[in-house]
């Protein structure tokens, strides 16, 4: 709400296109981002005048808690119209030294430069700022730019015509230029192939005439080397014959002593054999020998009784001659029971002296 000493401000805004001033009477100031357009009438170094049809973004940026700030908002009455004419008038002045066709390639960067300026790189800067109410200019286009006398738009009209004959002669030059060029390398690549052609025939004749002096050299070798290898594989199989020889009869005679120490084997087992088996009867023979006589003593003593035997062993060596003459004994012995002899031991011992 106003207060009793307070009152509207009403601001007198440029409108329309071009911008013309006092076109808007408004009394809320919009802080954007809004967009403004105008047309600048501009002339280059070659006197060409032309009508350029600029677009231009802004906003407002300041601190809403800064009161100072935002009374400067409204320190310039007609914002617009103010930076429309700053901008028309570095515009203006940035075309004047530039030649038409210069400025018709190039119209862009050159306006951009001139509005926001560059850095100390050379880089064109991205926004235009007015310190006195915190206006930032954001960005140009360039809707159309329009020659303004009829003279201008002939010559406009003649310079396009002259640059499309001038890029369809340059097309045509550049046409037949390639052409020449792949020309060129057509032929330079034949004279090449051909001198490859050349060098590889000349590399071939001279492989032949290697080859040739090779295959000479090797017929005039071959018989001699035939030959010594003829004498050189019968030397070989010669010794190879004399080697598997001797080989044969060390065989020969390796299994004619494996021969006869298999019969000396075989016959001293034989004997051994043959040795046990005479013993063994030689045994049985004197122990069957034993029996008999034992047989025959039991036979005797039998006969002759105990009583007479008895009598025999108390006569003197006299009597006993006597008797064992009349009984046919050469000797006897008497023995008790209690010392009895070995007859077994007794055979053996005599069968060994007999032998």
């Amino acid at each position: 709400m106003l207060g009793p000493d307070e009152q509207f401000t009403v601001l007198s805004l440029s409108g329309n296109t071009p911008k013309t001033p006092k076109v808007l009477n408004v009394v809320a100031l919009l802080l954007g981002p809004r967009f403004s357009t105008d047309v600048v009438i501009v002339e280059t170094s070659d006197h060409a005048r032309l009508s350029l049809k600029l677009s231009y973004n802004w906003h407002f940026e300041i601190d809403r808690k800064n009161q100072e700030q935002a009374a400067a908002l409204f320190s310039v009455p007609d914002f617009i119209g103010d930076f429309c004419k700053a901008i028309a008038s570095r515009v203006r002045g940035a075309v004047a030294s530039q030649s038409f066709d210069h400025f018709h390639k190039y119209s862009a960067d050159l306006i951009r430069k001139a509005v926001f300026g560059a850095d100390e790189k050379g880089e064109v800067k991205n926004q235009f700022v007015f310190k006195a109410n915190s206006l930032h200019i954001t960005n140009i286009d360039i809707q159309s730019v329009e020659p303004v006398d009829q003279r201008t738009r002939d010559a406009l009209q003649k310079s396009v015509q002259l640059a499309i004959e001038i890029t369809t002669k340059s097309q045509e030059a550049a046409a037949r230029h390639e052409a020449e060029r792949r020309e060129q390398e057509a032929k330079g690549r034949l004279e090449r192939q051909k001198i490859d052609d050349e060098a590889e025939a000349e590399k071939s004749r001279k492989q032949l005439l290697h080859l040739q002096a090779t295959s000479a050299a090797v017929e005039s070798t071959g018989t001699a080397s035939a030959e010594a290898k003829a004498r050189a594989e019968a030397a070989k199989i010669e010794g190879e014959a004399n080697v598997t020889q001797a080989r044969l009869k060390a065989e020969a005679q390796q299994t004619k002593t494996n021969v006869q120490l298999k019969i000396l084997s075989a016959e001293q087992e034989s004997e051994i054999v043959y040795k046990k088996a005479w013993n063994t009867l030689e045994v049985k023979k004197a122990t069957e020998l034993a029996d008999v006589e034992a047989k025959k003593f039991k036979s005797i003593v039998d006969a002759v009784g105990a009583k007479t035997l008895a009598t025999i062993s108390q006569a003197g060596p006299a009597m006993q001659a006597k008797l064992l003459t009349g009984l046919g004994l050469k000797s006897f012995m008497v023995t008790d029971g209690n010392h009895p002899i070995n007859l077994f031991n007794t055979a053996a011992g005599l069968i060994g002296n007999n032998q």
